[in-house]
């Protein structure tokens, strides 16, 4: 199965420009793997390049998660991270993946600095 980069994802997500989304579209059409990588920095392009408000970028996951062409890493870690980070938005959701990343693997707690992650149940804020 054929991957996807930063760049197609978020063309198929933001649609900002037609000729780009139509090529995504065809390339995705016959299946594609979109990595936990890919999703950490598209959701983040979207936030920052973008200004895609939180209940946007967890609706455009949701797509993504049920999109009958893509193959999402560990769908269900992704689930998870969206669970949460619906509940807690002012936390990133790449923040949430990594807590479910790390939950998965069973590495917890997560050391962090953050305070707002170290919230989280299964993350441990460092001070």
């Amino acid at each position: 199965m054929r991957a996807v980069d930063t760049n197609v994802l978020v063309r198929l997500l933001a649609r900002d420009d037609a000729r780009q989304a139509a090529l995504a579209e065809a390339f995705v059409r016959g299946g594609a793997w979109v990595s936990h990588l890919v999703l950490m920095e598209a959701t983040w392009v979207l936030a920052s390049a973008f200004d895609v408000e939180h209940r946007a970028i967890a609706d455009g996951i949701e797509l993504l998660l049920a999109h009958e062409s893509l193959v999402v890493q560990e769908a269900e870690v992704v689930g998870a991270a969206l669970a949460s980070y619906r509940r807690r938005p002012a936390i990133g959701f790449s923040d949430h993946l990594i807590l479910e990343v790390a939950r998965k693997a069973g590495h917890l707690p997560l050391g962090t600095f953050d305070k707002d992650l170290g919230k989280l149940d299964g993350a441990e804020r460092l001070s």
